[in-house]
């Protein structure tokens, strides 16, 4: 085993690893196609990763989280599209989709009355956008959930061929 590192402001793929107590040359060693001196530079910020070490690298290091962090934080693309998906217990999760739930179906009606004519008229927008702005809620709120999900299947409390098909 190499030293700990005592750097203050670690990035995200370092405490990922270290979480795993693997210093860079046993993470290189597992992930096979990275080396230790590749794994320092993404570490030191040095050099942004690939697509491909980032999903090795969440694999290896057992947190799925590493390739939302990516996309929402260093690809060009995800920074445009993609939101970051904050880790939550399942309890807060499900009560922010219960919450959003209950508002959705007081605002469903209204949103029928919006949409009926397939037009947008300006007077509709603040409540169209108001409503919008709760749909987006929950899709956070559902891949709040899937990452929590993905969480739970590789720390092994859930076994993952439950949810293959069969």
């Amino acid at each position: 085993m190499g030293r700990k590192s005592t750097k203050e402001n670690k990035n995200i793929y370092q405490i990922s690893r270290e979480e795993m107590n693997y210093s860079r040359e046993a993470a290189a060693e597992k992930l096979g196609f990275l080396s230790s001196d590749r794994i320092e530079k993404i570490e030191n910020e040095k050099t942004l990763p690939h697509p491909e070490e980032v999903l090795a690298m969440a694999d290896c290091y057992k947190n799925p989280a590493l390739c939302n962090y990516f996309c929402s934080h260093e690809c060009p693309i995800g920074i445009e599209y993609v939101p970051e998906i904050q880790a939550k217990e399942l309890s807060q999760i499900t009560l922010e989709m219960l919450a959003t739930l209950n508002k959705l179906s007081r605002e469903k009606e209204r949103l029928i009355e919006i949409t009926v004519d397939g037009e947008l008229s300006p007077d509709e927008l603040p409540d169209f956008l108001k409503i919008k702005e709760e749909l987006e809620k929950m899709a956070l709120t559902i891949d709040s959930l899937n990452l929590w999900l993905d969480q739970t299947i590789i720390s092994g409390k859930i076994d993952k061929s439950f949810f293959e098909d069969k």
